[in-house]
């Protein structure tokens, strides 16, 4: 007996010891081993602070930056990207920072931003088990997974599905200019924050064209996301604590409630879409009916491995309601803020608007002729893209222009930092010049990858086509009923939730323009 506890004591004592290894390693000696290989190839960066690294200072730095808003004028990516901009000051382009005991190495050179991006099975993005919180879908997964949904999805978002989608985009917009048309007068001024109504419209543009659901009938699901993507951001910044979203407290109570709550909502639209389809019924065309019909096909030709369950067709589902508002909804928003700014480049593509459209609906062929309207459209996309960062890992040591990257490093790209570079754009860089795009991304760039609001590459975001003709109509339908400029009472302040937003919403004074 004595025998068999002495031996139980020894096999306890060596499964401590191999697990503490396992966690002394993860938290200390590979930190610092991957310091020192990253200092001796010249990146800079803050000494490594067992297990939060430089969580808790991004937090501070973040919630202070966040306390004020700032002028116009000034730079407003210190107050969104705080610590790395601090970083990057400090200790130059060749510079890291510590996700808790993760190195994450800046990466600003274009040309190893475009190997990044294209190789996108050698750098992959790093695993975040906070994410599935919110959606997982197209966007997180990789390989294999990544490349099958992406096959299905494609379909889609083909430019000649998403340009039938044009009258459900109309119909968003008019909604949203008729409680204008209410509450604005005919003569004299009106101060709105437009940010609220551009999100219901971009919100019920997305249950339009992907679910044939109003936005009304949505709101739950929008409501329930929003919160989530809240939650997920405090998530974040409390990573470092082990085990802490296994813990039953009230946040992560409410997350898993979410997550529960937006599933069931889910579910029964797919479930009635699918006995629809079984029973041949007419279908409606939109997103959710293209994805199980590019589904079941697959399905009926390779077996079911080769399809997607039914949990990735509602983490699909997911993904539509927040990528297909978040992005539009910040595009617009930074658009009418900046017009307002700048009355010339409102004048320019209002008389551009009439011409093309007079008082009439726009089509696609109208639309892909708004030249000028265009070129503003990726002014505000470079000075105010929707993602800031875009990150990705490596998971075994691998060469990336003449540095090499130990395995387990995580590489952030500053989006936000190549837009505004001035080495690249010349010292107006930070001025809203839309004039710089009058003859393409291309000759704006000098063919150099320091211009990716979308993501580059294999990975480049599958709603781009569907985002910008949404934006176009909106626009068009906007400038053709009003004029706007901002009010004394904006106030300038940028931040990011899942995507860049004005933190205390975009104050606006409208005026009618005669019909």
């Amino acid at each position: 007996m004595e025998l068999l506890q002495s031996f139980l004591a020894l096999c306890c004592t060596v499964v401590v010891l191999i697990y503490g290894w396992k966690i002394m390693n993860l938290v200390w000696f590979r930190p610092r081993k991957m310091e020192k290989i990253l200092r001796q190839q010249g990146f800079g960066g803050k000494s490594y602070r067992f297990l939060i690294g430089d969580l808790n200072e991004m937090k501070n730095m973040g919630e202070e930056a966040l306390s004020k808003p700032i002028d116009f004028s000034d730079d407003f990516v210190p107050r969104t990207i705080s610590f790395i901009h601090k970083t990057v000051t400090n200790h130059g382009e060749n510079s890291f920072v510590w996700l808790g005991p993760y190195a994450a190495v800046i990466i600003s050179d274009p040309e190893n931003v475009r190997e990044v991006l294209s190789k996108s099975y050698v750098f992959q993005k790093p695993y975040n088990p906070l994410g599935k919180l919110v959606a997982q879908g197209l966007a997180s997964y990789e390989t294999d997974k990544w490349a099958k949904h992406r096959r299905l999805i494609n379909p889609a978002f083909h430019l000649d599905k998403v340009k039938h989608m044009l009258p459900s985009f109309h119909k968003s917009c008019a909604e949203m200019l008729s409680k204008w048309e209410k509450i604005v007068p005919s003569e004299g001024c009106f101060e709105l924050d437009v940010w609220p109504y551009l999100q219901t419209m971009t919100s019920d543009a997305i249950s339009l064209t992907a679910f044939g659901s109003s936005y009304e009938q949505g709101i739950k699901i929008f409501e329930l996301q929003k919160e989530q993507a809240a939650l997920l951001i405090k998530a974040i910044l409390s990573a470092f604590i082990p085990g802490w979203r296994f813990l039953p407290t009230k946040t992560n109570r409410r997350m898993k409630h979410i997550i529960t709550e937006v599933e069931s909502l889910l579910l029964a639209i797919i479930d009635k879409r699918t006995k629809a389809i079984e029973a041949g019924e007419a279908t409606s065309n939109d997103l959710l009916d293209i994805l199980l019909e590019s589904n079941s096909k697959e399905i009926k030709q390779n077996g079911h491995k080769f399809g997607m369950s039914l949990q990735d067709v509602i983490e699909e589902c997911k993904l539509f309601y927040l990528a297909g508002q978040e992005t539009t909804s910040s595009l617009l928003v930074w658009t009418m803020i900046l017009l307002s700014k700048h009355l010339d480049w409102q004048a320019r593509a209002r008389e551009e608007v009439l011409h093309v459209f007079r008082s009439g609906t726009p089509d696609f062929q109208d639309l892909s002729r708004l030249k000028i309207v265009s070129m503003i459209f990726q002014e505000v996309l470079r000075l105010y893209p929707p993602g800031l960062l875009i990150s990705r890992a490596v998971h075994k040591e691998t060469a990336l222009g003449n540095i090499v990257l130990p395995a387990g490093v995580q590489l952030l790209l500053p989006v936000i930092l190549l837009h505004h570079d001035c080495k690249i754009w010349g010292e107006d860089a930070k001025d809203f010049n839309p004039e710089r795009f009058s003859e393409g991304v291309s000759e704006a760039t000098g063919g150099s990858l320091s211009y990716f609001p979308f993501g580059w590459g294999p990975r480049i975001c599958i709603g781009q086509n569907f985002a910008m003709l949404e934006a176009k109509m909106a626009l068009a339908m906007i400038l053709q009923h009003y004029s706007f400029e901002l009010s004394p009472s904006y106030s300038h302040a940028p931040h990011t939730v899942l995507t860049l937003q004005p933190q205390h919403g975009a104050h606006l004074i409208l005026r009618k323009l005669p019909v």
